[in-house]
């Protein structure tokens, strides 16, 4: 991904939809110790710096704005991509508390991607102003990945995130992200087509997203693998799961 993170104790990446702070939180990380550039292969911005917590060194990429990571555009592409393929020791899901069932969509699908996610649940000044509360424990629980209220413009909270997202990217705190449970026609599918994709991509990351994706008709993926065994495999498995839905 282009990424050099060599010299730092950690990679950590800031991920969020539009709007929710999120290159906010980054400016209050990294200060003046930031480097703007363009990722590998794309018009869309990238930007990088520097933080610390504790005695430990930290790389900050800030990943383009996204409501989603299904990639049907540029910017939700690359954020995507950086999570599969990155390896980021942490990544910080930052989420809008005023906008906080819009925002969990992404927080799910990254959960989907990752076991390492800290949600920076931001904004919480607007959010006591306009009299909601959240539970975040409570949130925390469901989503089986911790969650900090902070509000990044003054830096409310901040010190605490980073500790957790040092513990979590030194494995010091084991998590065990809450997905969703698939039954029926939809799991047999994606049962069989684990051992095609893990054949055909040994080594990657996330098999049970990709064939999640694949099966949902992900169409640029689909594209991507037309040629191959598993996308005649894919055709085949929906082909049966309509028969069997029907």
């Amino acid at each position: 991904m282009g990424v050099n993170d060599e010299g730092y104790d950690y990679l950590v990446a800031l991920a969020g939809n539009p709007n929710t702070g999120k290159s906010t939180l980054f400016n209050e990380l990294t200060g003046l110790k930031q480097h703007v550039g363009n990722w590998t292969g794309k018009t869309v911005t990238r930007a990088e710096g520097e933080t610390t917590s504790g005695n430990s060194l930290i790389k900050v990429v800030d990943l383009p704005g996204s409501y989603s990571l299904r990639s049907t555009s540029p910017e939700e592409e690359v954020a995507r991509d950086f999570l599969l393929f990155g390896e980021p020791d942490c990544t910080i899901i930052v989420v809008d508390a005023t906008n906080l069932e819009r925002n969990l969509n992404l927080v799910l699908q990254a959960i989907e991607l990752t076991d390492r996610i800290v949600v920076a649940l931001n904004l919480m000044d607007e959010a006591r102003k306009k009299g909601i509360g959240i539970k975040h424990k409570v949130l925390e629980k469901r989503l089986g990945i911790p969650v900090v209220p902070i509000v990044a413009r003054n830096g409310e909270g901040v010190d605490k995130l980073m500790e957790i997202v040092v513990l979590v990217s030194s494995g010091h705190i084991q998590l065990s992200p809450k997905r969703i449970k698939i039954k029926g026609v939809l799991k047999s599918a994606i049962d069989s087509l684990l051992p095609k994709i893990s054949e055909t991509y040994p080594g990657f990351s996330n098999p049970r997203w990709l064939a999640i994706e694949l099966l949902s008709g992900h169409e640029r993926l689909s594209q991507e693998l037309i040629w191959t065994n598993i996308a005649e495999h894919i055709e085949m498995e929906q082909i049966a799961g309509s028969g069997a839905a029907a």
